[in-house]
Parts: C-alpha cells; structure tokens; sequence
C-alpha cells in the first residue's frame, strides 16, 4: 500500500492509497485544496471541519451538476441515435423501392 502526503488548508496530511495511485491521489487533494481556498476566500476561517464539509459540499454541487449535464448529453445522444436509425429505415426503403421500380422500367 501506498503512501502520499498532501497539503489542503496549508496543513500536511499523509494518506494511504494503492501503489501507484499517489501521483492521483496528490491532484485530488490539489483540486480539493482549490475549493476550500474557495470557502475560505468567501466566507473566511471558520474552523477546519466545516472548512471541508463546505468544500465537499461544492464538489458533490458541482459533480451533481455535471451529472446531470451527461445525463442530457447521453439523452439528446439517444434521440439522435434514434433519428439516424429511422432516417437510415427510410432511406434503405427508398433505395429498395427506386431499385423495384427500375427493374420494372428495364422490363418494359
């Protein structure tokens, strides 16, 4: 197992993470760091535990909005998925009936 250190709040933290994963681990605790300099800046020291519960409580915000961003991208992606597929029906008939009706005409 592994083990990083990080800084959030300007304080030094050491936390266990898979061997390997310490580098992800460091710029998770960086865009973390971002966010509570964020609350900080907005509404001043206020002590550490509620420092970080309104940082993580940004987060899950912004990961929530994001979320439901995809959610509308995966939607709008599905209907045109579906659109494609009718408009593919559509033209494959087309051609099938322009081909019959060539046919017909070359047997005349």
């Amino acid at each position: 197992m592994g083990e990083v250190t990080v800084r959030v709040n300007q304080k030094p933290y050491t936390v266990g993470c898979a061997d390997g994963q310490e580098g992800r681990v460091q710029e998770l605790a960086r865009k973390f760091d971002e966010h509570v300099e964020m609350v900080v800046s907005d509404v001043g020291a206020i002590g550490e535990v509620r420092l970080f519960l309104m940082a993580a409580l940004l987060m899950i915000d912004e990961m929530q909005d994001l979320r439901a961003q995809l959610d509308e991208a995966n939607s709008v992606n599905a209907r045109m998925n579906a659109g494609a597929h009718e408009m593919e029906r559509k033209a494959a008939f087309a051609i099938a009936d322009a081909a019959a009706r060539l046919e017909r005409l070359m047997e005349a």
